[in-house]
């Protein structure tokens, strides 16, 4: 069962690397995408590449050889980061979705609204909450001794860690994640705020093709999110246990590994110049190979 299940995440995680890199690669490489909504796209990938790789790796790795252990500076580590990269995509999410809505809504101000340097201090914004979550984090999820080494999740989740801590009542830990809880929920409400509006402007719309081009950009973001925020705040809310369930493995993966494996196919590939462009891309490959050389 360790060699399938190593096996299974091993698929996941080399979907989500070729699936993002090949997005980070096209809008780094092409002109035509030098634009907001790919620019944060590009930062929404490079975050599921990062994110992914903080717990899946390490899972294979133990999978594969039959190892079942982590160290407490790299469980230290891995909490640090995870919660850096987590907090950083719910961010960009939710940057996604106001350039949605400035686009959609406020179409004649959109370049001034959304300028470079606009776009560029939302991102580090992103970046930065990010970390400061990941330090408030790990400092309250380690602050007590713990009492035991047995994790019965196949990373370093904090409901866990919580569990095993010598006060299971970690007040502080269990505040913040209250308040980190409560930014979520804000996040999701204003996502929620801002495709009400769009919907409501695309409801208006009389041409056909603007409604689906609104649509197929707008439903995939929010499927995205719902999935991220709901399995995430289920995980974390609900009373931990030391029986490891099929229900806690469930959600664990729901917001650990398939969004960042799912994105570039639910959010990128279903665009049309997403798929142009990597159409050309793979066909100039194909011709380079089918060139012949001759040497006189």
């Amino acid at each position: 069962m360790q060699v399938i299940h190593g096996v299974l995440f091993l698929v996941a995680y080399l979907s989500a690397l070729i699936g993002n890199g090949l997005i980070i690669f096209l809008i780094t490489c092409d002109h035509r995408f030098h634009t907001p909504m790919y620019f944060f796209l590009k930062n929404l990938s490079f975050i599921d590449l990062c994110y992914i790789s903080v717990t899946v790796p390490k899972f294979i790795l133990n999978s594969l050889m039959h190892n079942s252990s982590i160290s407490f500076l790299g469980c230290v580590l891995q909490v640090f980061s995870f919660v850096v990269f987590a907090c950083a995509e719910l961010a960009i999410l939710t940057v996604m979705s106001y350039d949605c809505y400035v686009a959609i809504c406020l179409p004649l101000h959109y370049d001034i609204i959304m300028s470079r340097g606009a776009c560029g201090q939302m991102v580090v914004a992103s970046y930065i909450s990010g970390v400061i979550s990941g330090a408030i984090h790990t400092t309250a999820t380690f602050y007590l001794p713990i009492s035991s080494n047995k994790i019965y999740q196949f990373f370093c989740d904090i409901p866990q860690i919580i569990l095993i801590s010598d006060s299971r009542l970690n007040i502080g830990e269990i505040g913040i994640i209250a308040l980190m809880f409560s930014a979520a929920l804000v996040c999701f409400a204003f996502i929620f705020y801002s495709y009400v509006h769009i919907f409501s402007i695309v409801r208006r719309t009389s041409s056909s093709e603007d409604r689906s081009k609104a649509l197929s950009t707008c439903i995939p973001h929010l499927i995205v999110v719902t999935l991220f925020i709901i399995t995430a705040s289920l995980d974390y809310l609900k009373p931990p246990s030391h029986l490891r369930s099929l229900l806690d493995l469930i959600l664990s993966v729901f917001y650990t590994v398939l969004p960042p494996t799912l994105n570039p196919i639910i959010y990128s590939f279903r665009n049309k110049e997403i798929k142009t462009a990597l159409g050309k891309m793979m066909h100039m490959e194909i011709f380079k190979s089918n060139q012949f050389f001759w040497n006189d």
